[in-house]
């Protein structure tokens, strides 16, 4: 064979390694998505958690109203800070079909998912002309860790849509370009960025990737290619301001906590651990929390951070056959990343894993299109086999990721695991948002922040102790129960906690466990003069009158001002047939505690009973004077009024019982009142 030929076969061999290359077979994408179907299946047994779901999906009125009504209260309304009505609107329609069944909002996140994987394949197709890059970049994009965050949280459903409609205005884009600037394409990516836009705010970054598209594609910078982008940009301003209308205040601003140097470093280190978690996506968390600082200092790898930017600096900005893939590729993830990077320090994560959803793509393309020209034998096989060892690593992460997700427990679970000292602030941090909103009187949102508190430091025994006396104020007597059986078991000797579970015990009708734990509660704390007169109504309620006689007296010796435990002697007293001790009892229970309600009413039963109608009524009036919109008070004080035979009086009640609602008051206005 002469020198030439020789030559021209190894040039066509060439070409045929790259053409191949360059193609997939049909069978290769239809895979990646039953791959990544399969994958996220996994979180199909997930649940709802409280972080967000509570307020997106659990909580929310607004998905509660399907109605034209509640379409028009989802899209002229601010939720939670924020304004995504297109989610909202998703929620509504699920919640319509399900409720609160978790399965299918997984499952709505999961398909949506595997269609974006669809969109990522075909728009680098087309930025790229090469199958096997976007093959390489769907795989990554479909399986990489970092986004097991965006697709199993429920809430984030935001990130499902605005990706969906995101990736496919730029689709749009892409062929609007191809066509030879048909105007239908360009109104059709516009429509989709807009739909983006109502899903999450982040697609406000959309205009500019669209220009650095125009420069991939080497469209020449001129006055069409600028005034075609001005609606887009209208349209990032006005979300933009929207959004920022509906954050006012949403966020804890942390800059005062850190110095202007230390709050570069920041900067340097959320960006370099997006760079860093690409490779080597480990120790992933629901939070990654703001650094402490010792001395004014950060800890090392933030500082770290700033020689490692600038390293990969220098290794994009060098002479290279893929240096305007890597152009591309790195303006892409920091456009699309730059609204997420913390250059004024504010909440408390300083990154968060679902922010590199879109941005990531940008990255994955550098490797998809090396990988792609790797076609030359000696290089190829080496290639495939770290690319596939990588894919195995990825997928066992995200497998792994997945379950992490299961439920609060296991979520908070890893949480402590991996960042204990900060999950112990923000267990804190949480209950003290626990206190404030019980103090508003929220008692379901104070119920929420301290299950929070628990999750993230489950031997907080303040958080456990809030939680059991919210559940006893909303009627949950056995969870209650629960939680006061947790703190003693964290802290067995404190006499309170048995006080407290006995009257949760008392309220549940188990009175046997009641009378037990008051007695555990004396057995800690001889003088608890309030365990000795719980015990005693206990007992007195099983038909043990003495007993209860005995603790009645025992908490009066130990408080001579209990008047509490007067109040239930004189009652014991009444029934055993000693009125004037009951009615002695009663008077010193009013004269230690002028507040005291029961006393009163209890006192005027009995002295209506003795005949003693005048004093009756003033102990009626007394009371009436404490709940003066009690209706039933009204109502009574009506009939001893009657039978002090003033007509007029008792009319005068009545009447006023039935002005606050009460039927049988205004039964006797009509018979009586004329």
């Amino acid at each position: 064979m002469s020198t030439g030929n020789h030559k021209k076969n190894t040039i066509n061999q060439t070409e045929q390694l790259i053409n191949t290359n360059r193609r997939i077979p049909q069978w290769a994408l239809p895979a990646v998505l039953v791959f990544t179907l399969i994958i996220y299946s996994h979180a199909l047994q997930n649940g709802l958690i409280s972080c967000d779901d509570n307020d997106y999906i659990i909580n929310n009125l607004f998905i509660r109203d399907f109605s034209w009504a509640g379409v028009k209260a989802i899209f002229s309304s601010f939720y939670d800070c924020n304004y995504h009505p297109l989610t909202m609107l998703t929620f509504l329609i699920e919640y319509k079909m399900a409720g609160l069944n978790p399965l299918p909002y997984h499952a709505f996140s999961i398909l949506v998912h595997v269609l974006n994987t669809w969109l990522v394949f075909k728009l680098v197709q087309r930025l790229s002309g090469k199958e096997v890059t976007a093959l390489v970049v769907a795989i990554l994009f479909a399986v990489h860790p970092m986004h097991v965050e965006s697709v199993v949280w429920a809430s984030e459903t935001k990130d499902m849509l605005f990706g969906l409609f995101y990736l496919s205005s730029l689709l749009v884009y892409t062929r609007y370009i191809s066509s030879g600037f048909k105007t239908g394409f360009y109104y059709f990516s516009a429509l989709l960025f807009l739909l983006a836009l109502l899903s999450k705010s982040a697609a406000v970054t959309l205009p500019v990737i669209l220009i650095a598209v125009d420069l991939y594609k080497n469209r020449k910078v001129s006055l069409k290619l600028i005034l075609e982008k001005i609606p887009f940009f209208l349209l990032s301003l006005l979300f933009g301001i929207l959004n920022l209308i509906a954050q006012q205040g949403a966020m804890g601003d942390m800059s005062s906590i850190y110095n202007a140097g230390n709050r570069l470093f920041l900067f340097t280190g959320s960006l370099a651990f997006y760079l860093v978690k690409l490779v080597a996506p480990f120790q992933l968390s629901l939070y990654h929390f703001f650094p402490g600082t010792e001395h004014g200092w950060l800890p090392w790898p933030f500082y770290a951070s700033v020689p490692f930017l600038l390293l990969i600096l220098w290794l994009i900005t060098r002479k290279n056959a893929y240096r305007r893939e890597i152009t591309f590729g790195v303006s892409f993830f920091l456009i699309t990343i730059s609204i997420m990077l913390q250059l004024i320090p504010v909440g408390s994560a300083f990154v968060s894993e679902r922010y590199t959803y879109i941005p990531y793509i940008g990255l994955f393309y550098i490797p998809g299109q090396w990988i792609a020209d790797s076609g030359i034998i000696k290089y190829r096989n080496i290639v495939t086999g770290v690319f596939a060892f990588i894919l195995v690593i990825f997928t066992i992460q995200t497998w792994q990721r997945i379950g992490i997700w299961k439920d609060d427990n296991t979520l908070f679970g890893d949480i402590i695991k991996k960042d204990t000292p900060h999950a112990n602030s923000m267990s804190l941090a949480l209950f003290e948002e626990g206190k404030k909103k019980k103090e508003k009187g929220d008692m379901q949102g104070a119920l929420q922040d301290f299950s929070g508190s628990i999750l993230f430091c489950p031997k907080y025994e303040n958080a456990w102790f809030n939680r059991a006396l919210i559940y006893y104020s909303l009627g949950d007597f056995r969870p209650a129960i629960a939680d006061y059986t947790k703190v003693a078991a964290l802290d067995p000797n404190m006499a309170m906690i048995y006080n407290y579970r006995g009257w949760a015990y008392f309220q549940a009708g188990i009175n046997d466990s009641a009378i037990a734990d008051y007695s555990k509660a004396i057995q800690l704390d001889s003088m608890n003069a309030e365990a000795y007169n719980n015990r005693g109504w206990a007992a007195y309620v099983k038909g043990n009158k003495q007993s209860a006689m005995n603790d009645y007296n025992k908490a009066l010796l130990i408080n001579p001002k209990f008047s509490g435990a007067f109040n239930n002697r004189g009652w014991a007293y009444y029934e055993s047939g000693d009125t004037q001790s009951a009615i002695r009892d009663y008077d010193k229970a009013i004269s230690f505690d002028r507040q005291n309600s029961l006393a009163y009413s209890n006192l005027a039963a009995i002295k209506v009973n003795a005949g003693d109608l005048a004093g009756a009524t003033a102990d009626y009036d007394s009371l009436i004077k404490l709940n003066p919109n009690d209706n039933s008070l009204y109502n009574t004080l009506g009939y001893v009024r009657l039978k002090q035979k003033d007509t007029s009086g008792a009319c005068a009640e009545w009447k006023k019982a039935a002005e606050l609602g009460n039927a049988t008051a205004a039964r006797m206005v009509n018979q009586f009142c004329h």
